[in-house]
């Protein structure tokens, strides 16, 4: 599906504002989570109180025209945002530990995960897939919040970031942060959660086939796309985790990728990119590429 020529071309890039949280597609809309400048940006574990104000952004996909913005009802601090068209529904994570669940219709409920959340995804059961970093676990819950399982990843596997199922029931996990994890990589992990099938990353670093906090990942039909934040740059991998070729380069982005949203139906790989200055998040964007 994907061969090892040249770069993705931007279709359209969105309005500059606040950073941006989580990016995701639903129907013929573009949803855009926003948050208003954080003093502990690098730090997701940490929560703090915030005033009601609208949040979401959404667009349509054609014209990327604004349509709306919501508001999410009592929400502290935003670490995700995915989308599942099974259910018709939004979900975003909240660093105090809940996932809230936004309807078409615009009704919000939520639940609680115990562990604060990083990535989120959804499944082809159409379950939630909750990763929590400081416990190294993957959660699965179903569309309205009951806890299905939970699996502890491998002791090697260090401040996992974000998590997403194969059809084959095996995960795709990247994981290292800049906080002394030895190790950035991608991994497939087998579908028990207990075995690294394969691997692609090492020690951090900018070279190809290395990553510097490898954070979020998109995966069409096994091909695994990753943001690698501070190298500035979106790696394509193949099925089976091998390096394919950059997709995404420093000359596409003004800041750096955070978070990641893949449209399979329309090809297109939105990208969130955030400005980072003084450890503080001050602006970000969504670029919007053709793949």
């Amino acid at each position: 599906m994907y061969n090892a020529v040249g770069q993705v071309p931007v279709v359209h890039t969105l309005p500059e504002g606040e950073l941006v949280r989580g990016v995701t597609s639903l129907a013929d809309e573009v949803y855009v989570l926003r948050e208003e400048e954080d003093p502990y940006a690098l730090y997701d574990y940490l929560v703090v109180d915030k005033k009601e104000r609208d949040q979401v952004e959404v667009y349509d996909v054609v014209n990327y025209r604004l349509q709306r913005s919501l508001t999410v009802p009592n929400i502290r601090r935003f670490t995700d945002m995915t989308s599942c068209e099974h259910y018709r529904c939004v979900y975003i994570a909240d660093g105090s530990e809940c996932i809230h669940r936004l309807g078409v219709q615009g009704d919000f409920t939520l639940w609680s995960v115990n562990d604060k959340p990083g990535g989120i995804s959804v499944n082809a059961a159409h379950n939630v897939l909750v990763t929590c970093p400081h416990v190294r676990k993957i959660k699965e819950f179903s569309s309205h919040g009951d806890l299905l399982r939970e699996l502890t990843l491998p002791g090697d596997v260090i401040h996992p970031w974000h998590a997403i199922q194969t059809r084959n029931g095996e995960f795709i996990v990247c994981h290292g942060d800049r906080t002394g994890d030895a190790v950035h990589r991608v991994c497939k992990i087998s579908a028990d959660g207990r075995h690294i099938i394969k691997s692609h990353g090492g020690q951090p670093g900018s070279g190809i086939g290395l990553y510097d906090v490898p954070v979020r990942l998109a995966v069409d039909n096994e091909f695994v796309f990753v943001a690698d934040m501070f190298n500035r740059r979106v790696t394509l991998l193949s099925p089976t985790l091998d390096y394919i070729r950059q997709v995404v380069s420093p000359d596409h982005l003004k800041w750096r990728p955070h978070r990641l949203c893949l449209d399979i139906h329309r090809r297109r790989l939105y990208v969130a990119d955030n400005e980072l200055k003084a450890g503080k998040y001050t602006a970000g964007r969504v670029v919007v590429f053709s793949v």
